[in-house]
């Protein structure tokens, strides 16, 4: 296997520091301390979504008390709503949202894909079922036109014509705050043809240097560059030479670290397959993150192969539907069965929610549409990944994987 060298840093200030702590013997598990100006993380970890400065029906202090280490927040959303210089004016998004922790904001990248190709189409970053619509090479998405300078949007809001290219992403993202921002890129559709992917990747490439090269600015002559870490992004979807490819451009051009995106193939064997094709071509030493997966069911294999941070909705998305995680799999408190349950919803957690309401109650609140059960299992949830999250650590550090 062919091992990434330590890729040269680039010059300015680097704000975070990667330390391994242990590497596992049994996989390419590994723990890690991923020091920001705002804290630490312990590494692996979940990276909940925070799209508009907020983790949907919690406070930041519910969300801390959750287990929460660091979030992520929506470059493109808090673009639009309230704008980058309302969060600026406001001291930046940690003061902005009172979260003095670790925070990520993606880069918009995959709003290229998911009010494009994924609007048009009606699918997602893994598509399981065979569908016949290919996306060939000069095919333009009815929702976002793709240029080689960046991405025409019309507005959710007000269906205003909207740019966003990587200057742009790059000048949001530094007014917005966060501790570590990714480069722009394009998110691309498991629904591409190779021709599609090979001419996509070509502009993710140009863009991450333009990112680079954006980041080195003084926000003004009197002052120093922003003090905040940069994550080049991997693409290349399901195609080998292409995701090598793509690892070895990004690595060569010295980012603080690394997020694997784009769409990961068709099962959860492609998605692991990709990532064994990625990563030993990235520097061995700096953080790698996984945009956009981290169900129950992917966390422990992504870990295995070498993921140190991973977002996913699923823990939020979920508990606002009335889904909430357990240890042995999934309840719909939405079920009216649920109304005679006097057991928590989960025997095994020791969470807040757990501790003290009942399931009866918690399907009463959602049949009735009182948010407060939405609160309840969002809390639940994530105090459930985080601890899962916690545990697959400890294995790590017991080598059991």
């Amino acid at each position: 296997m062919n091992i990434a060298p330590t890729a040269k840093k680039p010059t300015g200030l680097n704000m975070i520091e990667f330390k391994i702590l242990k590497r596992s013997k049994k996989s390419r598990a590994r723990l890690g301390l991923l020091k920001t100006a705002h804290g630490e993380v312990e590494t692996p970890s979940l990276v909940p979504v925070a799209t508009q400065a907020a983790v949907k029906t919690l406070t930041s202090e519910e969300a801390v008390k959750a287990g929460c280490q660091i979030l992520i927040a929506n470059t493109f959303h808090l673009h639009l709503k309230p704008g980058e210089k309302i969060i600026k004016s406001g001291g930046g998004i940690h003061k902005f949202m009172n979260w003095p922790h670790p925070l990520m904001t993606d880069s918009g990248g995959f709003q290229v894909f998911s009010l494009g190709f994924g609007k048009d189409t009606g699918v997602g970053k893994i598509v399981r079922d065979r569908i016949s619509n290919k996306i060939e090479k000069g095919d333009k998405s009815k929702g976002v036109k793709i240029t080689d300078k960046g991405a025409w949007f019309r507005s959710p809001l007000d269906g205003s014509k909207l740019f966003l290219g990587p200057e742009e992403s790059m000048k949001i993202q530094q007014a917005i705050g966060a501790d570590i921002m990714f480069s722009f890129d394009e998110c691309t559709s498991p629904l591409a043809t190779r021709g599609y992917i090979e001419k996509s990747l070509e502009r993710t490439h140009r863009w991450a240097q333009i990112c680079l090269k954006e980041n080195e600015k003084p926000p003004s002559p009197r002052l120093r560059r922003s003090k905040q870490a940069l994550f080049g992004i991997v693409q290349g979807s399901y195609y080998k030479d292409l995701r090598r490819r793509s690892a070895e451009f990004i690595n060569s051009l010295g980012f603080d670290g690394f997020g694997i995106g784009g769409d990961l193939g068709k099962t959860k064997t492609d998605s692991r397959n990709i990532l064994r094709w990625t990563i030993p071509y990235l520097d061995k030493n700096k953080p790698r993150h996984l945009l956009g997966i981290g169900h129950p069911e992917d966390i422990e294999p992504i870990i295995k192969e070498g993921i140190d941070t991973f977002d996913c909705i699923a823990p939020t998305h979920y508990g606002r539907r009335g889904i909430a995680f357990v240890k042995n799999g999934r309840l719909n408190l939405n079920q009216s069965k649920f109304l005679r349950d006097k057991k928590p919803l989960d025997s095994n957690c020791d969470c807040f929610v757990c501790r003290n309401y009942k399931r009866n109650y918690i399907c009463h609140l959602f049949r009735a549409k009182e948010i407060t059960a939405m609160s309840l299992l969002t809390f639940h949830n994530l105090h459930f990944f985080n601890n899962y999250v916690a545990g697959v650590r400890k294995k790590i550090r017991q080598e059991k994987i």
